[in-house]
């Protein structure tokens, strides 16, 4: 059986007298793409916000690796092993996208502030890796040409890959996807959906959130669904598609012929 990386155990998420997320459980096992999917509202980005540390869930826990990370800071989670993309993007613009991929590497550097104020060995041998590792990823996500640009500068879909880019700098063990493919027309979902697989043969884990059905029944493993907060369905995508639960949430609930 796979070795599980994420499990989110009984989470309940409320605000004020609204809950967002009620006793909502979830497993990622490592080497997969799980894809969240649910209609606006259902709390998909409430997960992701509890995952990494912008919430503190109201009940509940969540374990990476076995061990639980609720009340964790987030640069913490990031150092854990936890990276994430964002519905819109969060580039340094003024930064060039080396540099956002760079700071990004920067996250495990051990040499600290005063070994890059006096350039110690220990610095200049983890800022040259840094940048090899930048540069590396750039060409994985296909923006190499892109490396001495601003952020800012790049087309839309470059800068979705650089965050992309930026977020595996990580080195994560679960890499979290908040709709990737926001904005893009059909052949760049094509390539889109092509790049995640390779993230995931490259040997990361994936949990995704997208509202684009045909990436998402062609790129994952296997699909939880959430309405109004609560899990409904959690299985393979025919499982999924043919769950008369998940077809009402979508559609609806049928109406009697008269």
């Amino acid at each position: 059986m796979s070795e599980n990386v994420l499990e989110l155990k009984n989470i309940t998420m409320k605000f004020g007298g609204v809950t967002a997320l009620n006793e909502v459980n979830l497993v990622v096992k490592k080497g997969e793409i799980l894809a969240l999917i649910g209609p606006n509202g259902a709390g998909k980005t409430t997960v992701f916000n509890v995952i990494t540390g912008v919430y503190k869930p109201t009940s509940g826990d969540v374990v990476f690796q076995g061990q639980s990370i609720v009340g964790k800071k987030r640069f913490q989670i990031t150092k854990i092993g936890i990276a994430r993309t964002f519905q819109n993007i969060r580039l340094f613009g003024e930064s060039t996208a080396l540099e956002n991929v760079v700071t990004g590497a920067d996250v495990h550097s051990k040499s600290g502030v005063v070994g890059a104020i006096f350039g110690t060995r220990r610095s200049r041998r983890e800022e040259k890796a840094n940048l090899e590792r930048a540069l590396e990823l750039l060409d994985f996500m296909g923006i190499k040409k892109r490396a001495g640009q601003l952020g800012k500068n790049l087309p839309y879909g470059d800068q979705r890959r650089l965050e992309i880019a930026r977020a595996l700098a990580t080195n994560p063990k679960l890499l979290l996807l908040d709709e990737p493919a926001a904005g893009f027309n059909p052949a760049e979902k094509v390539a889109l959906a092509e790049t995640i697989k390779r993230i995931r043969d490259a040997g990361y884990t994936v949990l995704l959130i997208e509202h684009d059905m045909s990436l998402i029944m062609g790129v994952s493993d296997r699909v939880a669904v959430l309405d109004f907060g609560t899990k409904i369905a959690d299985g393979t995508t025919t499982e999924v598609q043919n769950d008369p639960r998940v077809i009402e949430a979508y559609l609806g609930a049928p109406t009697d012929a008269s």
